[in-house]
């Protein structure tokens, strides 16, 4: 990924930002969770969606112990180069022994790294990077080259 990609990455991303939490949804300023503000970037920077996303509750996977998430984005992404460049997607465990399910994309800033993502309760925002979030990281991914 070039810098100019990780620059329209993070550029779109925080186009995002303020957008309302929504339970599978995926609309700019209307609503998305963490995976719609990936699917929402997706269809902005690569095209159409790779595949359609089934139906999911808050705890998909989590009763099959199974990293679904993990698997579809190893389908459509590419692994980041270490270290990961601002722009790449962060897949998190938001507890120790938990399938990995929560999305963000890495951003630098003067005060260090930075994620974005959609939380519950908060909507998009734009987070610091600290200890707390950087021990929950799974998984780091970069969008296809095709990033418009």
């Amino acid at each position: 990924m070039s810098g100019t990609d990780s620059d329209r990455i993070v550029t779109a991303a925080r186009g995002w930002i303020g957008t309302p939490f929504r339970h599978q949804a995926s609309v700019k300023g209307a609503g998305c969770d963490c995976l719609g503000l990936i699917r929402g970037l997706w269809r902005e920077l690569v095209g159409p969606e790779p595949e359609a996303v089934p139906p999911y509750t808050p705890d998909w996977s989590e009763p099959q112990a199974q990293e679904w998430l993990w698997q579809a984005m190893a389908r459509h992404f590419q692994p980041a180069p270490e270290p990961p460049p601002p722009g790449a997607v962060l897949l998190f465990r938001l507890r120790a022994g938990s399938v990995a399910k929560h999305l963000g994309i890495l951003t630098q800033g003067p005060a260090g790294p930075g994620v974005i993502h959609a939380y519950s309760g908060h909507g998009v925002v734009e987070s610091a990077l600290g200890p707390a979030w950087q021990r929950r990281i799974a998984a780091r991914f970069v969008f296809p080259e095709r990033v418009q």
